[in-house]
């Protein structure tokens, strides 16, 4: 039995993380914790699940990596800088980690169709649109597609996209993330929705991923606490762990 501790517990998606631990085969919910709880008491656990904020994450890194305790990180704002920290911490082989800005297949396979796809169009930007709750822009999904956008346009000699706009005082062209325009939408009735619009001369192509709830990260987190154990050092993204 796989004992489990979970980070912002009392949060929308740790309250999902907790269901989904105490349902399934193999794992026991020992510890869920959040906001002002003692960290020590996740003492016994094997695994820990952190979904909080960007100020506490890194709070939860530190003592994990000091108490030998496996994590699995799905708090987005994880900057470079902050993913280089995690790495030290988790370099001794006392413990390891996971880091990924989502963990829905659906999401997942977007970014991969869109990473294939990018070299061949001219002209590509990012729409994501999400619930009003949400608290970091762009999402951690849209930089990180951004960025695989980027690396494979620049392997294929893909030039910048098409843009003649030189006067825009409001930002309405959106935010650049690694070259890539990417727009953010924040509405009520919304969940977790992601467009990649790519387009050449008469034809568009474009690949959206819609979540409704937050039922469909449950697979690709369990399957990130049931391999982190055996995975040595700083796992980034969970495509490895499911094939793709």
């Amino acid at each position: 039995m796989l004992k489990v501790a979970v980070f912002g517990a009392q949060g929308r998606m740790g309250v999902e993380v907790c269901r989904a631990v105490e349902e399934a085969d193999g794992l026991e919910l020992v510890a869920a914790l959040d906001a002002g709880d003692d960290l020590d008491a996740a003492r016994g656990a094997d695994v820990a699940v952190d979904f909080t904020v960007p100020d506490a994450v890194m709070e939860h890194v530190e003592w994990c990596a000091a108490h030998g305790v496996h994590l699995v990180v799905g708090t987005t704002g994880i900057t470079p800088e902050r993913l280089d920290r995690i790495k030290e911490l988790f370099s001794t082989g006392e413990a390891n980690a996971v880091v990924a800005s989502n963990y829905s297949i659906g999401s997942l396979l977007m970014m991969k169709f869109a990473e294939i796809a990018a070299p061949f169009f001219e002209s590509v930007e990012i729409i994501e649109l999400h619930h009003p709750m949400k608290v970091d822009a762009p999402s951690g999904t849209a930089v990180t597609t951004a960025g695989r956008i980027a690396a494979a346009r620049a392997a294929a000699g893909v030039g910048e996209s098409p843009d003649a706009t030189e006067i825009d005082p409001d930002g309405a062209r959106g935010a650049k993330v690694d070259g890539i325009s990417v727009h953010s939408v924040r509405q009520r009735g919304l969940f977790a929705n992601q467009e990649v619009r790519l387009g050449n001369e008469g034809e568009q192509l474009v690949i959206t991923e819609n979540g409704f709830t937050r039922a469909a990260y449950m697979p690709g987190v369990l399957a990130a606490v049931r391999a982190v154990g055996t995975l040595p050092g700083v796992t980034v993204g969970i495509e490895s762990l499911l094939g793709i």
